[in-house]
C-alpha cells in the first residue's frame, strides 16, 4: 500500500490559484452599481408602457422626464428638493429601524423555538395566525398604543419584517444537515454551541433572503404608518400631494420609493455576498 503525500509548496499553490480566480472586489462593486441603474432602467421603461397601454388622463399621468424637469429645472425645484429629502430621510429611517427591529425579534424567536420545541408548536400557530391580520386594520390599534411617533412606526415597519424571518430562519434552523448535528453530539457539545457553531451559520442564507423580501415591504410599513398614524414623512407626504391634486409631487415621491428599495434590496445583497463568503457558502 502507498501513500501520496503533499508537499507544502504544492498545497500553497493550489491556494494561489483558487484565489486568483475569485472576482475582484472592485469588479463586484460595479457589477452592483450596473444591477442597480439596469433596474432603475427597466423602472422607467415599464413606467412609460404603463402610462401608454392605459391611456391615462394627462390630467393625472406624469412622465419621468416631468418627474425630473420637477426636481431640476421648475422654478421651485429647490423647495422641491427640499421637501422630498426632508420626507425621504425620515420614511428612510423608520423603515430601517422597522427592519432591523422586526429581523431581530424574527432571529430571537426562532431561536427560541429551535432550542424549545414545545413553544414553537404553541406560539407559531398563533403568529401564523397573527400574520394574515391586513396591516391597515392594525396601524390604528398600534397608533393608539405606542402613539404617533417613532415606536408606532418601527413596530409597523417591523411586523412585515418578523414574519418572513421568522419563519424562513426557523425552517433552515431546523434543516441543518443531520451529518453535522450528529458531530457536534459526537464531541458533547451543547445545544446553545450546536446552534452558535453548526445551525446559525447554516441559516445565514435564508436570513439575508427574508430580509430581501422585508426591505420593501420595511418601506411600504412606514409609508402606512406615515399616512395613517405620524402624519410625516413621503408617506403623509403623498397623501397631502394626492388631496391638493399636485400630481407630479405624488408620482416623484413614488418614483423615489421605488428606487430607494431598489438600493436597499441591492445593498443587503451586497452584503449576504461579503458575509456569506466569510462565514458561509459564497454567493455568485
Amino acid at each position: 500500500m502507498t501513500t501520496t503525500t503533499v508537499d507544502a509548496p504544492s498545497i500553497a499553490a493550489v491556494q494561489g490559484a483558487v484565489a486568483s480566480k475569485r472576482t475582484p472586489g472592485w469588479k463586484v462593486a460595479l457589477g452592483r452599481l450596473g444591477s442597480i441603474v439596469l433596474s432603475i432602467v427597466v423602472v422607467l421603461a415599464a413606467w412609460e408602457i404603463f402610462l401608454w397601454a392605459l391611456n391615462v388622463n394627462p390630467f393625472i399621468a406624469r412622465h419621468p422626464i416631468d418627474v425630473w424637469r420637477f426636481v431640476t429645472s421648475d422654478p421651485e425645484a429647490a423647495a422641491h428638493r427640499t421637501a422630498l429629502w426632508n420626507a425621504s430621510v425620515t420614511t428612510i429611517t423608520d423603515a430601517m429601524l422597522g427592519l432591523f427591529a422586526g429581523a431581530i425579534v424574527g432571529v430571537l424567536c426562532a431561536v427560541v423555538f429551535n432550542l424549545a420545541r414545545s413553544v414553537e408548536q404553541t406560539v407559531m400557530p398563533v403568529a401564523l395566525a397573527f400574520s394574515a391580520v391586513p396591516l391597515v386594520a392594525m396601524t390604528p390599534l398600534i397608533a393608539l398604543i405606542f402613539g404617533r411617533g417613532l415606536m408606532a412606526v418601527t413596530v409597523i415597519a417591523g411586523i412585515v419584517t418578523f414574519f418572513p424571518v421568522l419563519v424562513n430562519v426557523t425552517l433552515a434552523l431546523r434543516s441543518t444537515p443531520t451529518a453535522s448535528m450528529d458531530l457536534c453530539t459526537a464531541y458533547g457539545a451543547s445545544p446553545t454551541t450546536t446552534l452558535r457553531k453548526v445551525q446559525f451559520p447554516n441559516s445565514l442564507p435564508a436570513l439575508f433572503a427574508s430580509l430581501r423580501i422585508a426591505a420593501p415591504l420595511a418601506l411600504i410599513g412606514a409609508l402606512l404608518a406615515e399616512w395613517l398614524a405620524t402624519g410625516k414623512g413621503l408617506g403623509y407626504l403623498m397623501l397631502s400631494s394626492q388631496t391638493l391634486s399636485e400630481y407630479t409631487m405624488l408620482w416623484t415621491a413614488v418614483a423615489l420609493v421605488t428606487t430607494y428599495s431598489i438600493i436597499v434590496y441591492s445593498v443587503i445583497s451586497g452584503l449576504e455576498r461579503v458575509i456569506l463568503g466569510r462565514y458561509g457558502a459564497p454567493t455568485t
